[in-house]
């Protein structure tokens, strides 16, 4: 079994991938769901920082810093780079933003962990890019804060949906701000992997969705 096929059968049973009738924050209504929040255990988060560490080893990212914005990309940085450490003897350092300045102790400022350097080739940890919006905010921060190459965008989840426009929001991204983006696995990988455990009907709505939805590249 490959990591992301382990990552798919991960997913299910932690309950972060579910099917269903959901309304997402887009107002899209869709047959999944995804909900990070249901990786709570030190296991789960072990395992987690693993798959995102086998995801930038396989696609050979190099890298000094991995930024987790806050709140949801903290704990994925943290995990991640204990699993570079532990899996492939890589010495990562994490770094993560604060949503409020802080102005006094040793560690004031608007991050947190390591202080980005000139030269540092920083990768973005993030959970599911949907829209991109978060981009919005954190790549101009990293970028003010040192002379630093961010090196690519890391998601657990590609949705494989449309952006803003007919691409999706990863590559949206990517052209938008230079740095290529990669994911753990893709929601087409998913549905493939799934295959005969998925109900015809609940199939038949999937293809639908994506009738609809699907990026078209």
């Amino acid at each position: 079994m490959t990591y992301k096929e382990e990552f798919i059968k991960f997913m299910v049973d932690s309950g972060v991938l579910t099917f269903g009738d959901f309304t997402l924050k887009s107002g899209r209504k869709a047959p999944y769901f995804i909900n990070c929040g249901n990786y709570k255990t030190g296991e789960q988060l072990a395992k987690l920082g693993g798959f995102y560490a086998d995801c930038i080893a396989d696609n050979k990212i190099p890298v000094e810093t991995l930024f987790g914005p806050a709140y949801k990309g903290i704990p994925l940085a943290v995990a991640t780079t204990i699993a570079l450490d532990n899996l492939y003897g890589m010495e990562v350092r994490y770094c993560s933003d604060r949503k409020e300045e802080k102005y006094h102790g040793a560690d004031k400022g608007s991050f947190l962990g390591t202080k980005l350097q000139d030269g540092d080739r920083v990768v973005m940890i993030e959970d599911v890019t949907t829209s991109g919006k978060s981009m919005e905010e954190t790549v101009p921060k990293v970028r003010g804060a040192a002379n630093v190459e961010i090196v690519g965008l890391m998601v657990s989840l590609n949705r494989n949906e449309k952006g803003k426009g007919e691409k999706t929001a990863l590559t949206e991204v990517s052209e938008l701000y230079g740095f290529p983006t990669a994911a753990i696995v893709s929601m087409p990988e998913v549905i493939e992997y799934l295959g005969d455990k998925l109900d015809p009907e609940l199939k038949s709505r999937i293809d639908a969705y994506y009738e609809e939805y699907g990026a078209k590249e």
